[in-house]
């Protein structure tokens, strides 16, 4: 996670398959949902459909994230 660049995303199933099981993307989603580590940028990870998905501080939150990160 920490290797996502800022202005940079990655897909839950892109970080499943970087972890080496590639179907695991639910499991992704819901770790991170349960990350309350700011130093942890789980907010770079986005769905595969292009939208943000979502995030423990909520969903505008996390847009918000990262449109001052230029991600989106």
């Amino acid at each position: 996670m920490r290797q996502i660049p800022k202005g940079q995303v990655l897909t839950y199933k892109e970080v499943a398959y970087r972890a080496g099981s590639p179907r695991a993307y639910r499991a992704v989603g819901n770790i991170l949902n349960k990350n309350y580590d700011p130093n942890i940028p789980c907010h770079r990870v986005v769905r595969s459909d292009g939208k943000s998905g979502g995030y423990n501080r909520g969903s505008d939150k996390k847009k918000e994230i990262l449109e001052s990160e230029k991600a989106i």
